[in-house]
């Protein structure tokens, strides 16, 4: 004989655990909010207990009716044939719920269901009293809008229990919605798999137990094992069917990722448990070295957004750094589970579809990109479909193309500059066209790129395709390994940009100019500390330096003071807040052998200096090359090259000997140079003698000679 039951499940699933009960069976099945009834005999609770990977628990409906007072309830909930199903002895906690009833009182609905069964149970068993020693059935009278069921859940401890997780993660997935994630993709057995936050191991371990076609709660009990009316018999032949139906491999081995030892740890014991070890591989691996040689694979992770498991900022930065991690697997398909709000605007792009789920109470969504379909074996060709993250549009190969005959046209031009005019570190495509906004450097037999910030039409994935095409049409046309080329990308500048850490990589090498040797950081910081566009600058300096005391204010790497060195300076004195940059300028000086006590390096910024000098201090020449703005936590000032040029110019004007040069530089593009404000001075901007001819832009920077007048 058939009857009513109900598998629960996670809003949002309902759909697959239908899927799941036609697969097993069970047709005539309505789809409610959070559960679908369907109907069967008694062996569908062994069943559906057993198999059903996205329920929370399997319900029997012993009956449902309208009921607007506690009399009715009473007399209805009396009438069910409840000795059919309860033992004399059988142990009836009852709870419930009520939502839009007239009955509100959930304690009192209780009390009166109670009191209904125990006088059905009596009477029809002739008992004067009720034990509660026997099996359990956990009795639910759930009330909305005045409708009343009557529930006796099956399940015991709900059906995300599989038995193999005895170990708690950080932030665990159940596993009746990792299962729902699996079956809403597009995986399955014999496609490649990874999950590169696979926590305790729950995702992969799902996709082993459906790729093997596992019964889910084969490891464990159920509270129906225990009762008379469910023949043992039954639980013994679904048992045995589950077994039967096992496969013995999936025949691609799944991969799960993090970067916690002790959560692989966990993974690793629980698909032990689970009896799936030999179908996974766990490894430990950061996200950004995510790669994989199989194609047509799905990824399906459920990556970190709780603040517990991180900052804000290192979490908008792993989402941010999505789309040019799984452009890298182009075929691939991914999904992703997250509760992190504004997830499309974090990776640039719309998924492809995107469903609302809950993770235990958190509201999150499941957004899945698509790739590209496999082909069909003994098809030719098919339609060509869009990659989920990246690709290149159609006029991307013209552009390389330009790029590479620009490039090739410039490197011919100054091909014989090493070797004639001993300049190895040159620009070689300053934004030359306007579609390619990149700036090419070479350092010897290195690339430094730089990509200046500006719209386009790209989604982020995209976009990182393109650079790596020109990257690659760059290394390409000038005979450099991909590995010594170094990317890096300018923002519009929002302070002392210059400085920004990007790496630490530290990628060092030594380069020559005007006969001279430098340290170059092609990795680390968005400059490389060496900035070409000084050249020029740098050798009048030199010229200029015979016997001179000079001061090197913002001294950043100290080039200015290797060339002022070079040319014959006395004393030099070299000033920079950074300690980091003060080490690299005594470097810059002990590769050229130019050491010693005569050449001062101070960490200070400039107006504390200043300040501080004794006034017999003097110098003969000075360089100031600022940043637009310089904030730093060893002092309560910050500075504005705007606001604070006249002021400085003034102080150091006032240290220098009657006909002292300073040589002041800036690449703020708005800068206004407050000229009437700078005293005891004759000056001049030097800006287009200064700019080298390798620079296209020959507003890179602005310059400005001053020599103080004879009244000091």
């Amino acid at each position: 004989m058939a009857f009513d039951l109900i598998a629960t499940s996670t809003m949002g699933l309902e759909a697959v655990l239908s899927r799941e009960l036609t697969a097993l069976g069970y047709e005539n099945r309505i789809v409610d909010t959070g559960q679908v009834l369907f109907s069967g005999e008694t062996s569908a609770i062994c069943r559906a207990n057993l198999w059903l990977r996205t329920a929370g628990r399997v319900l029997l409906q012993i009956g449902s009716f309208e009921a607007t007072d506690f009399d009715e309830l009473f007399e209805r909930t009396r009438s069910l044939s409840w000795e059919e199903w309860l033992p004399v002895d059988a142990e009836f906690p009852v709870s419930g719920r009520s939502r839009k009833s007239k009955l509100t009182s959930v304690p009192a609905c209780q009390r009166t269901v109670k009191k209904a069964i125990v006088e059905k149970l009596t009477a029809a068993h002739g008992v004067s009293a009720l034990p509660e020693t026997g099996p359990n059935f956990a009795i639910e009278v759930r009330l909305v809008e005045d409708r009343v069921q009557l529930l006796v859940d099956t399940s015991g401890v709900g059906l995300h229990k599989r038995g193999y997780r005895p170990l708690r993660g950080v932030a665990p997935l159940r596993e009746t919605l990792a299962a729902g994630l699996v079956l809403l993709s597009f995986w399955k057995p014999g496609r490649p798999f990874v999950d590169p936050f696979c926590g305790s191991g729950t995702i992969p371990i799902e996709a082993a137990l459906i790729g093997r076609n596992l019964a889910p709660g084969r490891l464990r009990q159920f509270a129906a094992e225990a009762w008379p009316c469910c023949d043992a018999t039954l639980w013994e032949a679904a048992r045995r069917e589950a077994a039967d139906l096992a496969e013995g491999t999936i025949g691609e081995t799944l991969i799960g990722q993090d970067i916690s030892d002790e959560a692989l740890a966990q993974a690793r014991y629980h698909a032990h448990l689970a009896g799936v070890t030999e179908d996974l591989h766990f490894q430990r691996r950061d996200f950004s070295d995510l790669s994989s040689k199989r194609e047509y694979g799905c990824l399906i992770t459920n990556p970190p957004y709780a603040k517990q498991l991180g900052t804000d900022r290192e979490v908008t930065a792993l989402y941010q750094s999505m789309p040019d991690v799984l452009r890298g697997l182009p075929t691939w398909s991914h999904s992703i589970l997250t509760a992190y709000p504004g997830f499309e605007k974090m990776v640039g792009q719309s998924a492809d579809r995107r469903r609302k789920l809950y993770n235990s109470r958190i509201e999150c969504t499941y957004y899945q990109f698509h790739g590209p379909r496999q082909p069909k074996q003994g098809v030719d060709s098919e339609p060509e479909q869009k990659q989920a993250f990246g690709g290149l549009s159609a006029k991307a190969a013209g552009q390389a193309e330009i790029f590479r005959n620009r490039l090739a046209k410039r490197a011919r031009h100054l091909r014989r500059w090493p070797t004639r005019r001993g300049i190895s570190c040159y620009r070689l495509y300053d934004r030359d066209i306007p579609e390619i906004p990149l700036v090419v450097d070479r350092y010897d037999n290195y690339l430094h790129i730089t990509e200046y910030e500006r719209p386009h039409e790209h989604t982020p994935g995209e976009h990182g395709d393109w650079l790596d095409l020109m990257k690659r049409a760059a290394g390409e046309v000038l005979e450099i390994p991909r590995a010594q080329i170094y990317f890096k990308k300018r923002l519009r500048q929002r302070g002392d940009g210059q400085h920004e850490v990007v790496s630490n990589k530290k990628k060092i090498v030594t380069v020559e100019e005007g006969n001279l040797k430098f340290q170059v950081n092609l990795s680390d910081y968005i400059d490389t500390g060496l900035f070409l566009d000084h050249r020029v600058t740098r050798n009048l300096v030199r010229e200029e330096a015979s016997g001179c005391r000079f001061l090197n204010l913002f001294g950043y790497t100290g080039a200015f003071t290797v060339y002022a060195i070079d040319g014959g300076a006395m004393e030099t004195t070299t000033v920079d807040l950074s300690q980091t940059y003060l080490d690299w300028t005594a470097r810059n000086l002990a590769l050229n052998a130019m050491q010693g006590p005569s050449h001062r390096m101070l960490r200070s910024d400039a107006m504390t200096f200043l300040d501080a000098l004794p006034t017999s201090a003097m110098f003969d020449l000075a360089v100031i090359d600022p940043p637009t703005f310089s904030n730093s936590k060893r002092t309560e000032n910050f500075w504005e090259v705007q606001r604070d040029h006249a002021l400085l110019l003034n102080r150091v004007i006032e240290r220098l000997v009657p006909g002292g040069k300073v040589y002041f530089s800036t690449n703020f593009r708005r800068f206004k140079f407050d000229e009437a404000n700078i005293q005891q001075a004759t000056i001049r901007e030097i800006s287009r003698q200064t700019v080298p001819e390798d620079f296209r832009n020959k507003r890179v920077h602005r310059c400005w000679r001053m020599i103080r007048c004879d009244t000091a």
